[in-house]
């Protein structure tokens, strides 16, 4: 695996891809021709990004609505123009957001826009889940006395099997108290319809600062072990208690939820 952590201006990096995606400016000529490259095999990379940053909107208003006051967003990506802490901060004043990422480039610009007390950005690897938790400037800003809103989003999907992802999430659940959620989003396999369009995504990825590695439907919800599953369960993101904020004008190339590119999300609940 490409190393994460030192900037190098010829790499594309994925964060700053999926912000053109997204249609940021946050992002240099390599990372724009990579995801021109990535739409060429997969036309609905753009809308599928908008759905997914969509789908996370919706969950943190549902967490907002159901009490949490309290946000940990890792793996956060670069921002775009809303933000977690400005989505749980309209569903509920003074809703407390800390983010995480191990990017220099995605931390630069997180600390930019934070202006209150109630949201900070820190440096962490999830991979080092008890180093994130230990962090003094996360415990000014977040009490695991109380509810947690973990986040993860579109960020497992670049974490190879031999780290663990899945002992990655539940090590972090472990560590919230009862009444806490997981909102989760992650890249599915194509499956053998799709395979030869997968490995070219792949191929552009792997010359990225993250490779990607997309998984079934099956280890996708594998990552809610242990919690409740909030309905409609682990589904393709736009079909996540949809409400018409997701891209509009645009026919979709392949059916949503289908195809390379496509990215199922679900929210649960810890209970116990």
């Amino acid at each position: 695996m490409k190393r994460q952590n030192v900037f190098d201006p010829d790499c594309p990096n994925a964060s700053r891809m999926y912000d053109h995606l997204l249609g940021g400016s946050d992002n240099h000529a390599p990372d724009r021709v990579a995801a021109e490259e990535l739409l060429k095999v997969a036309p609905d990379a753009a809308d599928i990004a908008v759905r997914n940053r969509a789908f996370l909107k919706r969950a943190v208003k549902y967490l907002a609505e159901h009490g949490v006051r309290q946000f940990l967003d890792i793996g956060s990506g670069l921002p775009t123009r809303e933000n977690v802490h400005q989505m749980a901060q309209a569903a509920a004043p003074g809703a407390r957001v800390v983010y995480v990422d191990n990017d220099p480039i995605v931390f630069a610009h997180l600390q930019a826009i934070l202006s209150d007390g109630n949201t900070v950005a820190t440096s962490g690897d999830m991979r080092a889940t008890e180093q994130i938790l230990a962090d003094p400037r996360l415990n000014e800003v977040i009490s695991l006395d109380g509810p947690v809103g973990v986040i993860l989003t579109s960020v497992l999907h670049f974490v190879p099997d031999t780290d663990g992802p899945h002992d990655i999430v539940a090590r972090l659940m472990r560590a919230m108290p009862r009444g806490s959620y997981l909102v989760l989003s992650h890249g599915k396999h194509a499956g053998s319809a799709g395979e030869a369009d997968e490995a070219r995504i792949l191929e552009i990825y792997n010359r990225t600062n993250k490779p990607l590695y997309p998984r079934g439907e099956s280890q996708i919800i594998q990552f809610f072990d242990g919690l409740e599953i909030i309905q409609p369960g682990v589904v393709p993101v736009q079909d996540w208690r949809p409400n018409g904020d997701g891209p509009v004008g645009r026919t979709p190339v392949r059916a949503p939820g289908e195809g390379p590119g496509a990215v199922l999300g679900g929210v649960a609940v810890k209970i116990h």
